[in-house]
């Protein structure tokens, strides 16, 4: 559905420097893929979003969607898109951004009224349509956000950190949006900095950093790599599992951190924690598959 090959993008300064942005991004994204993109700030993720969305050319390489250039497939078919953040007048109410949005959206007229009234429905903003934009809250204003990218049936969707601002019920109805926004024909592409999110949400997750990419994890079959770290919830014994692991310490909590083990190593232990009469309540890693793959790739913080 789409591909990058060899992309590169580069910036010139006002001085006249050139400044890379994206470089030597190949990458292909298949039709009904949930694709994630996950960097630090300044990593590329921006850019290639423009590139993807036809607001900018590649320096070199070749950027196509469907087997054309990125500017002929949204004009034939359009994308849907939310910015990481919208720009539109704050005397707008909800209702009349939506259905100005429905029209530039490529909504036929018959249907602008329905699809906004749908979009209205599935975010919930019944309340919030006759408010001027400048009057809603952060969450509320990333909803209109969000119904706005879903007033138009696009085979191309992109969400640029759509949870941004929303609490956490909506982040949780979020997820049930993206599951219904699936089809084999469909393809989605979330850049977000909350790597929780993608792993529940994307199917593989491109981590970027200076420009590159340096990972890809298949989020769904990612298994656990062979040494993490971890923390215990125990009803009993938390001195006696502590002992079995050089360096584990023992919260206020009561819970039991224990320090990257690989998985022998972990059973060992807590067999003969049990033994000694440990009563374990749960056992959690302390990173995911996907932010031990993150750090991996780009390092701590900057």
């Amino acid at each position: 559905m789409i591909a990058l090959s060899a992309v590169s993008k580069t910036y010139r300064s006002l001085f006249g420097k050139q400044v890379p942005a994206v470089q030597d991004v190949t990458l292909d994204i298949v039709a009904g893929e949930v694709l994630g993109i996950a960097g630090p700030n300044g990593a590329g993720k921006s850019t290639i979003l423009a590139l993807l969305l036809g607001y900018m050319r590649p320096t070199s390489g070749h950027l196509t969607i469907d087997g054309v250039d990125p500017r002929v497939f949204v004009e034939r078919e359009g994308i849907s898109y939310l910015p990481e953040l919208m720009a539109l007048p704050m005397h707008w109410t909800a209702e009349s951004a939506l259905t100005r949005l429905a029209v530039l959206a490529g909504v036929p007229s018959n249907l602008v009224a329905l699809e906004v009234e749908r979009v209205i429905e599935l975010l919930q903003i019944e309340e919030h349509r006759n408010k001027r934009l400048k009057a809603l809250s952060k969450g509320n204003f990333q909803r209109v956000g969000i119904a706005q990218a879903l007033l138009s049936n696009a085979r191309v969707v992109v969400f640029d950190e759509p949870t941004h601002g929303l609490d956490p019920v909506w982040t949780l109805r979020f997820r049930d949006i993206v599951a219904g926004l699936k089809r084999p024909g469909r393809t989605i592409i979330i850049a977000s900095h909350s790597l929780d999110e993608l792993e529940r949400l994307a199917d593989r997750v491109a981590i970027i950093d200076h420009g590159r990419i340096q990972r890809i994890v298949s989020v769904n079959s990612a298994p656990a790599t062979g040494v993490m770290a971890f923390r215990v919830r125990l009803a009993a014994g938390a001195d006696a599992l502590a002992a079995q692991f050089t360096g584990a310490t023992v919260l206020p909590s009561g819970e039991v951190e224990i320090p990257p083990v690989d998985l022998p190593a972990l059973n060992a232990g807590m067999a003969a924690a049990i033994a000694g009469g440990a009563l374990i309540a749960s056992l959690t890693p302390r990173e995911s598959a996907l932010e031990q793959a993150f750090h991996s790739a780009v390092g701590g913080p900057r």
